[in-house]
């Protein structure tokens, strides 16, 4: 059975990774996770109790412990979820991103080579142990803002616009430069924008629920015209399981939904089901730098894997809805 570790594995797109392989029952689970105010260990309900998961709470930035981790443990797979990732947080406080998701990044890069390492080759270039492998999981907002049309490919030039997506953008540089320099067994996948139940609540979707509930006013940012690439976070997930599976050693993958949206219609779509009044809307001042589009050509992964994202858009959208109107104990509100 391989043993894998996962970063952030407290975190929305971390922990729903780790239900997916507790579903599987193939792998050993660790989950190592800081637990800042984005990690929610509920979300791992039923699955602490088993021998086949442990948890341990640290930071990426700590090798100390990381080495213990790694001497005490027989680590396969790394999937490093952990990152700071809220674009907003990231312009008030730059330096906390740069210190986790790139200090952390290249000490937990220092950390694997070292146990992994096998010997070296001819050429002098380090051999690792058989089966490892780490993945990256980044942003499509390291490639920047496109037009009106177009897509991000794996070949479109890293042009990050936030502190946020600089910090992601440096991290793969990272990852891509131990593959090159130290052969390295890894693959990044970029997504676009995840949503579903668990999601920490300062992001689009939960919040303009939550405001529903409470029936408070929503902020927009600008003229709410802004295009994301929305995809559900299981096939996100299983995308991701499919890299680490099936990935060649030191390519990209970029993961979208296919689900291209404007900010606005997202919210008018929420307020429509949960039968709340446009009055709700407050346009506000647009976010510094704030990229227009986004959108994921992701032909690599369905040609190379056979995957595609199953959930739509307004099925996944209503399963939100109904998981948060649950949580938020929303006393008969629901979908229309």
């Amino acid at each position: 059975m391989k043993t894998i570790l996962v970063t952030g594995g407290a975190g929305f797109i971390g922990s729903n990774f780790i239900r997916l392989l507790f579903k599987m029952n193939e792998f050993r689970i660790i989950n190592y996770d800081k637990l800042t105010y984005a990690s929610d260990l509920s979300n791992l309900d039923g699955i602490f109790e088993s021998d086949k998961y442990r948890f341990i709470k640290g930071c990426i930035t700590d090798y100390k412990l990381l080495d213990e981790v790694f001497a005490q443990e027989n680590i396969d797979y790394v999937v490093n979820f952990a990152a700071e990732s809220h674009v907003d947080r990231s312009i008030e406080a730059p330096d906390v991103f740069i210190k986790t998701n790139v200090l952390g990044t290249q000490v937990l890069l220092d950390t694997v080579r070292k146990h992994w390492m096998s010997g070296v080759d001819e050429e002098g270039y380090p051999k690792y142990r058989e089966g490892v492998k780490y993945l990256q999981i980044s942003t499509d907002e390291v490639y920047g803002a496109l037009g009106e049309s177009g897509y991000f490919t794996e070949k479109t030039p890293l042009a990050p616009n936030s502190p946020y997506a600089a910090s992601k953008a440096s991290a793969d540089l990272l990852v891509r430069a131990y593959f090159k320099t130290y052969k390295l067994p890894m693959n990044i996948t970029r997504c676009s924008n995840n949503y579903g139940p668990r999601q920490h609540e300062e992001k689009l979707i939960p919040m303009i629920i939550r405001k529903c509930i409470h029936k408070k006013a929503i902020p927009v940012y600008g003229d709410g015209k802004q295009v994301r690439d929305w995809i559900h976070v299981e096939d996100h997930c299983q995308a991701v399981l499919e890299v680490l599976n099936l990935g060649t050693a030191g390519e990209v993958y970029n993961i979208g939904g296919h689900n291209e949206i404007c900010n606005l219609d997202v919210v008018m779509m929420i307020l429509n089901r949960m039968d709340c009044s446009p009055n709700l809307i407050e346009f506000v001042s647009d976010r510094l730098g704030h990229d227009r589009r986004y959108a994921i050509d992701n032909n690599k992964i369905i040609k190379n894997f056979g995957w595609e994202p199953k959930v739509s858009f307004s099925e996944g959208l209503n399963q939100s809805i109904e998981w948060y109107c649950s949580k938020f104990q929303s006393d008969g509100i629901g979908l229309k």
